[in-house]
């Protein structure tokens, strides 16, 4: 590896149909900027095992749902794992990149997170609402959610493959980026019914203890991460998603000098990454 221009693979499905975000602006704009540093080639998320030992790590960004691949990025994490490539974010993050898991353990823990169960016997740990949202525990990108009244609930929780949560009436949803432990914006959308409509928002004190208390228990050093989060009728903050794979940046939401410093912060985690 030249100390100088590391070369890597960046994965990416740039013709992903993303509802609300255009994947592949993104991810040009994005790799624009790096090519200052490394060399870099973009691959569809099919083709990175077969690629992978030409470069010196591999970066997954905006490759869509494993679903749509999921024997593909299963060959990917062995291959990584048989050649010791390395892979940013690092294949070990206990948020989306492991599953849904990661919400019933968070919810067992106690922490602010909206209740997650899936068995039928742990329904009564939930919150009452009026409906209930279900979805696949191995789900992405809202794929399978839908929701239904709590009477359908003890059917649908037997098989053990969904996770049930209560609807929250929030009052909006927000996202906190992170490089490594970094924090670098926050972006919220104001009109829960339109989660993509996303503005710049000020976050207090309290709001990045509360990200940063997530992103801590991921315990990934290096990574791109986003913390979405809802405000409850509370008043407080609840986690909705941990995401830790491949999280859409939403950079075309931010000013440049906000994208100029993104790049900048993700150069410097690269780098260290590879001096790992």
């Amino acid at each position: 590896m030249s100390a100088d221009r590391p070369r890597l693979l960046y994965v990416t499905d740039l013709a992903y149909p993303a509802r609300g975000r255009r994947y592949c602006d993104e991810d040009i704009d994005l790799t624009a900027r790096l090519r200052a540093s490394f060399d870099l080639a973009l691959c569809h998320p099919r083709d990175a095992a077969a690629l992978m030992d030409s470069f010196d790590a591999v970066v997954v960004r905006n490759s869509g749902p494993v679903l749509h691949h999921q024997e593909a990025y299963e060959r990917f994490r062995e291959r990584a794992a048989a050649l010791g490539t390395r892979v940013y974010n690092p294949l070990h993050g206990r948020g989306d990149m492991a599953g849904k898991q990661y919400l019933l353990d968070l919810t067992a823990e106690g922490l602010p997170v909206i209740p997650t169960v899936d068995r039928p016997e742990d329904l009564h740990r939930l919150p009452e609402a009026g409906e209930y949202a279900v979805k696949p525990r191995t789900g992405a990108d809202s794929i399978g959610l839908r929701f239904v009244p709590y009477a359908e609930l003890p059917a649908l929780a037997a098989g053990g493959d969904l996770l049930v949560q209560p609807r929250i009436d929030f009052r909006y949803e927000v996202s906190f980026y992170f490089v490594d432990d970094r924090f670098q914006y926050a972006l919220y959308a104001p009109d829960p019914a339109r989660r993509w409509e996303l503005v710049p928002y000020e976050s207090t004190a309290a709001d990045l203890d509360f990200a940063r208390r997530f992103v801590a228990w991921n315990t990934l050093r290096h990574g791109v991460q986003r913390v979405d989060a809802c405000r409850a009728p509370d008043g407080g903050l609840l986690l909705v998603e941990l995401e830790d794979l491949n999280p859409y940046l939403s950079l075309d939401r931010v000013g440049e000098p906000v994208r100029a410093r993104f790049a900048a912060e993700l150069t410097r985690s690269l780098r260290d990454f590879l001096k790992a």
